[in-house]
């Protein structure tokens, strides 16, 4: 039997050596980008943000939120030729177990109904609507509302 060599990834907590990789993820897939500077703060405010690699290569991030007994999903992308391989799923897998390890009730997140894969992955993980914020994002031609939903965690001894 031949051994397939298989893709080495991992997740591991994001470093300030990282941002320039994530910034450039982050430009290159939205129009209305976050910048350096917004990454910096939530490394230093002490949020949990993780990258994912790919054969060395950061593929995506993630960054949670957590407080008072809730979780925030504030930041999740995957680099477009990383897009299709299950690393957004790993990449929420993770936040949804941190989210879990501190004691989360429930964790939030927001999705622009113009981004239905994320909708459709985050329901399938077991989130579910529970509003909608008007104007919200911004977007080419004013504003984009944000469907706001939230995975309640069943926590058991």
């Amino acid at each position: 039997m031949v051994a397939v060599a298989r893709p080495s990834t991992e997740v591991r907590a994001m470093r300030r050596e990282d941002l320039d990789a994530v910034v450039a993820i982050e430009h290159a897939s939205y129009e209305f980008p976050w910048s350096a500077g917004i990454f910096r703060d939530c490394l230093q405010a002490g949020h949990n943000c993780w990258v994912i690699i790919h054969e060395g290569e950061i593929a995506g991030y993630g960054i949670l939120s957590v407080a008072a007994g809730e979780a925030h999903v504030l930041n999740v992308c995957i680099g477009d030729a990383h897009r299709g391989l299950g690393y957004g799923r790993r990449m929420m897998r993770r936040l949804v177990d941190l989210a879990r390890w501190y004691g989360a009730e429930r964790i939030f997140l927001e999705v622009r109904p113009s981004n239905p894969v994320a909708h459709a992955l985050y329901e399938s993980m077991g989130f579910a609507e529970i509003g909608r914020r008007p104007a919200y994002y911004p977007a080419k031609n004013g504003r984009e509302e944000a469907i706001v939903m939230a995975l309640e965690m069943h926590i058991t001894d």
